[in-house]
């Protein structure tokens, strides 16, 4: 990208945000910030216990990412957020104006099938209707790209890149 931008990867449960938000950091040439990581330990509680998050519990989170964007404004960066909702997104952008949304996108057979084979994670495959039934995706007169998940995480990642570059050209 011709200027450094803040990119939040966004996208349901299992989408793979987490293993493509620092390879796209990586070939960006940007730091990589993981967005459960702003998360209070309240929302990992409700969300380890299957209770979805209600739109109270992420605001503080959706803002604690939106202040980590705008702190990288003009130098670039890469955060991962499910940012489901445009209100979500909304959010992220009143503190940071410029941030670009790169969606990943794929099948939800596709997507239950990798939430079931992670480790480590507490997001259980059982909030993923919860996760869909929630999606609103990015709309035209929202900066981003969708970006399908089929395949490799270098191929994912390709697709990306190759998007965003799109953007600025």
């Amino acid at each position: 990208m011709s200027t450094p931008h803040v990119v939040v990867v966004m996208g349901v449960a299992g989408t793979g945000k987490t293993t493509i938000g620092p390879l796209l950091a990586s070939r960006l040439g940007v730091p990589y910030a993981e967005g459960d990581d702003f998360h209070p330990e309240a929302n990992i509680a409700k969300m380890t216990a299957g209770t979805p998050l209600t739109d109270e519990d992420r605001w503080p989170w959706l803002e604690a990412i939106g202040a980590w964007a705008h702190g990288r404004a003009g130098l670039g960066g890469v955060v991962s957020s499910s940012a489901l909702k445009r209100a979500y997104r909304d959010r992220i952008r009143s503190a940071a104006p410029d941030v670009v949304f790169v969606h990943l996108t794929g099948d939800r057979a596709l997507i239950e099938d990798r939430m079931a084979h992670r480790k480590g994670h507490f997001m259980p495959t059982a909030l993923l209707d919860s996760q869909f039934a929630t999606l609103q995706p990015l709309q035209a007169d929202e900066t981003g790209v969708a970006v399908d998940v089929t395949g490799s995480p270098d191929e994912i990642t390709d697709r990306a890149v190759t998007a965003l570059h799109g953007l600025t050209a």
